[in-house]
């Protein structure tokens, strides 16, 4: 008894409108061929996030070049979803992604995409695996823009240059931005390699934006405190300095 393949489902993402309607007219002459459907497209990361929760796809065309936040970041945030969609990469001339994709053996479409390649990537869809998060960090030649939180089965992007403090608890980080809290699953400690140019480490379990610091006070706990307390901007509390990081008072002082 035979059974029906089901349809290879595709999103697009690009900001450019006349790309994406390319895509689509190159998608409507594959499906001559492959059985495949269109679920859907996006013009930013959010915009893609928040469809491709709802109505998820297998596959992701994803542009490269994108105002506020690039493809590989949002690829990255995209293999935080239940089921992540294999990526496919499109480009016009990043010269650095195709070298680092072809190294990791990433596919890629080089614009103006040629029907015959769009069919070759898409023919390989069905047997690619996810990306590995880790590769997509080292494919980032920048930091990223935002932090991905889970909440209520949704994942909202945070932009980094919101956020006041990180702090690590038990198995979490809290992210503090100047509206309320968020918890993510993250290490302190390569949050801090990642974004060394706008945090500052207080204490162990504590990063602080650099320009949301105040000015400093006494009045730290005993134990590994150096009795100095950070202040920092539009917020009522301080955070305690380590005896380690107390060079902090003089630096930022």
């Amino acid at each position: 008894m035979s059974t029906v393949e089901l349809a290879l489902r595709v999103f697009i993402v690009d900001d450019e409108p006349p790309a994406r309607n390319r895509l689509r007219e190159l998608l409507i002459d594959c499906n001559a061929q492959l059985h495949l459907e269109v679920t859907g497209e996006a013009a930013n990361g959010q915009e893609a996030l928040d469809k491709l929760m709802d109505t998820p796809a297998d596959v992701v065309l994803l542009d490269i070049r994108m105002p506020q936040m690039d493809g590989i970041e949002l690829a990255g945030h995209l293999q935080k979803l239940p089921y992540p969609p294999v990526i496919i990469f499109t480009t016009a001339y990043d010269s650095y992604a195709i070298k680092a994709f072809e190294l990791h053996a990433i596919d890629y479409l080089l614009k103006p995409i040629r029907l015959g390649r769009l069919f070759d990537a898409l023919s390989r869809a069905r047997t690619a695996v996810p990306l590995q998060i880790e590769v997509l960090r080292e494919l980032l030649p920048e930091p990223r823009r935002h932090l991905a939180i889970h909440e209520r089965g949704k994942i909202h992007l945070i932009p980094v240059e919101q956020v006041l403090f990180l702090r690590a608890e038990l198995k979490y980080i809290t992210v503090r931005t100047l509206d309320r809290e968020y918890l993510i699953e993250e290490s302190l400690t390569a949050l801090e390699k990642e974004f060394a140019a706008r945090f500052v480490r207080i204490h162990r379990n504590c990063l602080v934006a650099k320009e949301a610091i105040e000015g400093f006070e006494r009045g730290g706990d005993e134990g590994d405190s150096s009795g100095w307390l950070v202040k920092l901007k539009s917020l009522p509390e301080a955070l305690a300095i380590s005896r380690r990081q107390q060079y902090i008072v003089k630096e930022f002082g």
